[in-house]
């Protein structure tokens, strides 16, 4: 049995709307075991006999296409996977001043070309990192939207080909099988809009 993490690009920012019951319950629907979804913006993790993950990806974007009406890709890897690319964070995770990022691409061209694109960035204001099949990005909180390397990101020409997650977010899809517990307070949100200041998530899906 493998657990498998699969993170959905541009759901609930982009007039994609995907609660994240209905989320659980497809994957529950096609036979997936100890299904797991944090926050609302498109993470889900589940148990899983197969091997084969590149026709496992073909056949969930396929019953999200058909179940929720869009042209849907994902991110799939599996927990180890997954695990090796946040110990692999090359900044300091713990600086609460800043927001540790992830970009994850549909190919690696994708990350190539976004890193050209962005050119060499101020390692204070923008620091951005090439990992192995991934982009890490560590912003000053609350400028997410609004560095060099953020409107990079949110060119129209990326947006098909990239999506991104915080680091926490990555963190808590490792955590316990099955449905997370309600906890009191204020919910926390994925994206751009969690900086310490409000405003669009730009994309940052």
């Amino acid at each position: 049995m493998t657990r498998y993490i699969a993170l959905l690009r541009g759901v609930n920012v982009g007039g994609i709307t995907i609660r994240s019951a209905d989320l659980r319950e497809l994957v529950e629907s096609l036979g997936f075991d100890e299904v797991r979804t944090v926050l609302a913006s498109g993470n889900v993790a589940f148990d899983s006999e197969r091997t084969d993950a590149a026709a496992l990806k073909r056949d969930l974007e396929r019953a999200l296409g058909e179940r929720f009406g869009y042209e849907a890709w994902i991110v799939l890897v599996t927990r180890d996977e997954l695990e090796r690319v946040i110990e692999a964070f090359p900044f300091d995770a713990d600086d609460a001043s800043r927001q540790p990022w992830v970009v994850f691409a549909s190919e690696a061209s994708a990350l190539d070309d976004l890193l050209d694109t962005a050119g060499e960035t101020d390692p204070d204001v923008d620091p951005i990192r090439r990992g192995d099949g991934v982009v890490y990005w560590n912003p000053v909180k609350g400028t997410t939207v609004d560095t060099p390397f953020a409107k990079v990101l949110a060119k129209a020409r990326f947006k098909p080909t990239t999506t991104n997650r915080n680091l926490r977010t990555l963190a808590k899809l490792l955590g316990g099988r099955g449905r997370p517990e309600q906890r009191p307070g204020r919910p926390e949100r994925d994206g751009a809009a969690s900086a310490s200041r409000p405003g669009p998530s730009r994309g940052l899906a």
